[in-house]
């Protein structure tokens, strides 16, 4: 008998660069959120 073969795929890790580089990309989406969000208060305040 032979043994038996997994058909899992093997599943790869992330590396510390592709986490940071996703992580910085998410911090930047928020900071343009809350610039957007503060431009348009001091624009609502102001007029």
């Amino acid at each position: 008998m032979s043994a038996k073969k997994t058909t899992k795929p093997v599943v790869r890790r992330k590396s510390k660069r592709e986490k940071r580089m996703k992580l910085i990309i998410y911090i930047m989406i928020f900071a343009m959120v809350i610039s957007t969000l503060t431009y348009g208060l001091a624009f609502i305040i102001n007029y």
